[in-house]
């Protein structure tokens, strides 16, 4: 079946058809990763985005039960070079036709993703539409630069009711924004307790759990369209060892005093060079964002810079002056990526031990 990829530019890229037959609009992002698709599909900060793979095959190991970062992914759209039809591995459960199709998402491939990603490198992230219409373009044109992308998305992908996912060690909330999977996996590993929260939960709600830690997961959009997790964050501040991935890094960052900014096209892929300040240690790190705390505005608040991008020396990681708070804008959880930076959940850990002997010696 032909498919076309319509760029609000008036771009146009033709190809074929898998997965859902939905016409569908959503903001056009490429990631660089080789491989994981079915993690970055079902990552949660892709909420109404349509993702290009610059890997040229996609889908040659198809789905399996345990590479989840979501049970019901919010992207909008998937676009490939080539899709592989056959899928062939020990864990596959399903292709990812299928998989798309179950989950309502279509794809496109046979799409130069070569020239769709340097256009985006030029342009910054752009609307696009996937549509089977191939005839009436002028109007499928008219609806995509009518469309307004919405700015509720954490709204769309938070739980709405409390949960808890049992263990017998350090009391963790969670807040979630639009959680990865792995995240909590990486708690669990280190057998928390984890009570998960809506990302709209004030902050009195959240001391009442006495936590000794709480984490603010990563999720979709423009962090000043979460305005109630500001105040939030203020009210635990100080009272509570604070962890922050992404965009709760980016929250973190405007609770404080500091900026955010949009950045052409982001940064979403496995092989993102970031270098620790302190001691000079580089990480290759899983990335997936649109948004980035401003430098320049760190200036002047409670907060330092501990971690910076090497590709264009935007801010990946600050800590509090006086509060035991700290946060990356990289996944340490990676899931998929490398994992040098999964030892950060092993330094929260050890944040909570401190501020229960602190604690215990008063």
């Amino acid at each position: 079946m032909d498919r076309l990829l319509l760029l609000e530019d008036g771009t146009i890229f033709k190809g074929k058809g898998f997965g859902a037959p939905q016409e569908v609009t959503g903001e056009v992002v490429f990631t660089t990763g080789m491989t994981g698709y079915q993690e970055t599909i079902t990552d949660q900060s892709y909420n109404g985005q349509m993702i290009a793979f610059t890997f040229p095959l996609v889908g040659n190991y198809g789905i399996n039960r345990d590479d989840f970062e979501s049970i019901e992914p919010t992207c909008k759209g998937v676009i490939v070079k080539e899709h592989a039809r056959v899928a062939s591995n020990w864990r596959n459960q399903m292709t990812l036709d299928e998989f798309l199709k179950k989950r309502n998402i279509p794809g496109i491939s046979g799409i130069d993703t070569r020239k769709l990603t340097r256009l985006l490198r030029d342009k910054g992230t752009i609307k696009g539409m996937i549509t089977n219409d191939t005839e009436d373009l002028e109007h499928a044109f008219d609806q995509l630069r009518a469309t307004v992308l919405p700015t509720n998305q954490v709204a769309q992908v938070s739980t709405t009711k409390a949960y808890p996912s049992p263990g017998n060690g350090r009391n963790i909330v969670v807040i979630d924004f639009g959680l990865k999977h792995s995240i909590l996996r990486e708690l669990s590993n280190r057998n928390c307790h984890l009570t998960v929260l809506p990302y709209d939960t004030d902050s009195q709600t959240i001391l009442d759990l006495q936590p000794d830690g709480v984490m603010l997961t990563n999720g979709p959009g423009d962090p000043k369209d979460v305005p109630t997790a500001l105040e939030m964050i203020r009210g635990i501040q100080g009272k509570v060892p604070i962890f922050g991935i992404c965009l709760g890094h980016q929250l973190i960052a405007l609770a404080n005093g500091a900026d955010t900014f949009k950045l052409k096209f982001g940064h979403r892929g496995f092989n993102h060079p970031v270098k620790e300040i302190a001691t000079g240690r580089i990480d290759f790190t899983s990335q997936n964002h649109g948004y980035a705390v401003d430098h320049k505005t760190i200036t002047g608040t409670d907060l330092i810079v501990t971690h910076t991008e090497l590709n264009d020396g935007t801010v990946e990681g600050i800590k509090h002056r006086y509060h035991p708070v700290f946060s990356v804008q990289f996944h340490p959880d990676a899931a998929p990526g490398p994992h040098d930076a999964v030892h950060l959940f092993d330094q929260f850990m050890e944040l909570i031990d401190a501020g229960k002997e602190q604690q215990s010696d008063a």
